[in-house]
This record gives structure tokens, C-alpha cells and sequence, in this order.
């Protein structure tokens, strides 16, 4: 939970890099196996205002921000005519998994800079792991760093859920193959009624069972040591 004006700045600026990275690694995966559909609409960008949702990222946040709960947002998804591409059912699996992983690529070298941090500097990252500042270049950076990490591997994992349009029904749909194909269709009809799941899970904190533990194990690998 967030408690300053800065730490929501900073959180929120994280956010649509990390949903901006995200979306450009499904582009860019899909333009690998032939499908020009996402470059086409410029969506192989960092530029948070190609992918920008106008409820996922910016009233959901902004709901977050006044109700005082943890800051989520998604983007636009990334459109992709698999007809297009080589090997369709290979290339969903690889551009599915693209978002989720690309995700967890920046937490891991964010971590590993973090890590290096600590080494020389473990009063910063202690400092920065309660949400405190010490003096000196190295506590904005440290708190930058722990924010990337916490907050992609957040966005990492609950796209990994086999629950439409999460990034994990694509992984699991092309798995499948045939039989995924006839569950993908069956999901798509009842995609409203999907959307309400999913609302209701993250209301009752269904996805906190699976993200808390991960990101207390990023943490405590962080304070182990200080």
C-alpha cells in the first residue's frame, strides 16, 4: 500500500513501463512469426500512450489510488491474427508467454542491479524495502529498482492465469491444441461473464494467495542479509 504523493508517482510511471513492455514483447513476438497486425498499429513501442486503456490504466489505477489499495492496471490487449502467422499454434504459445516473460526479464535484472546495490550499500536497500529514504543517489534508485521488481513480477505471474484474456488461457489453450481450440471458443462466448470472475476473485483476494507468497519470497531474498 502505498502512503505518499511520491511513492504513488513512482508506482503508477512503473506501471505503464512495465504494461508498456509487456504489450511491445507480444507485438514483437508476433511480428518473429509473420503477423505485421500489432507493428502495423504501432504497438512495438515504450510509449505507454499506444497501449493505454482508458479504464484498465487510468480509472482502475486512479479507483486504487482513492479507495487506498494496491495499484493495479492492464492496456489494450495486443491484437493478433494468428492466420498470419507461421506455425499458429506455436505462435501463440510464444506470444502469450511473451508478456509474462518479458515481465519477468526486467525484474530479474532489476533485481540482480538491486542485489549489487546491497552488496556496497545495504542501509539503502533496507531503507528502500520500508519504503524509507536515506541520504545519497543510491536510495530513488534502490526504491525505483524494488518497485520494478515487485511490480513485474505482480503483473508476471497474474498473467500466467489460464483465466481469458489472461496471458496463461493462450499458453494453456495452444498446449491443448484441438481441444484447447473448442475450450478457446467456448471461453470467447462468455468472455463478459469471464470479465466478472475475474472481478470478483480480485475482490475476494483470490489472486492475493497466489501473488502474496511470491512477492514476500522477492522481498525476504532482498532482506536476507541486512
Amino acid at each position: 500500500m502505498v502512503s505518499s504523493p511520491l511513492e504513488i508517482a513512482v508506482q503508477i510511471i512503473v506501471i505503464l513501463f512495465a504494461i508498456s513492455f509487456h504489450e511491445s514483447a507480444h507485438a514483437w513476438i508476433a511480428l518473429k512469426f509473420g503477423d505485421t497486425t500489432a507493428r502495423d498499429l504501432g504497438r512495438i513501442s515504450l510509449n505507454p500512450l499506444r497501449h493505454i486503456d482508458p479504464f484498465g490504466s487510468v480509472l482502475l489505477p486512479l479507483l486504487c489510488v482513492i479507495f487506498h489499495g494496491p495499484i493495479f492496471a492492464y492496456a489494450k490487449p495486443t491484437p493478433v491474427n494468428l492466420r498470419n502467422t507461421r506455425n499458429p499454434r506455436l505462435a501463440n504459445f510464444c506470444v502469450s508467454a511473451a508478456g509474462p516473460g518479458s515481465n519477468f526479464v526486467v525484474a530479474a535484472v532489476s533485481l540482480g542491479i538491486l542485489l549489487g546495490i546491497r552488496s556496497s550499500s545495504p542501509d539503502v536497500v533496507r531503507a528502500a524495502l520500508m519504503s524509507q529514504f536515506v541520504p545519497g543517489i543510491l536510495a530513488p534508485i534502490a526504491f525505483l529498482l524494488l518497485q520494478l521488481i515487485l511490480v513485474n513480477v505482480m503483473l508476471g505471474v497474474f498473467n500466467l492465469i489460464p483465466i481469458p484474456p489472461m496471458d496463461g488461457s493462450g499458453i494453456l489453450f495452444s498446449i491443448l491444441g484441438r481441444r484447447g481450440l473448442a475450450l478457446e471458443m467456448l471461453f470467447h462466448r462468455y468472455s463478459l461473464l469471464m470479465f466478472v470472475v475475474i472481478i470478483l476473485l480480485l475482490n475476494f483476494g483470490f489472486f492475493g494467495y497466489i501473488l502474496t507468497p511470491v512477492l514476500q519470497a522477492v522481498v525476504r531474498l532482498l532482506a536476507s542479509g541486512l
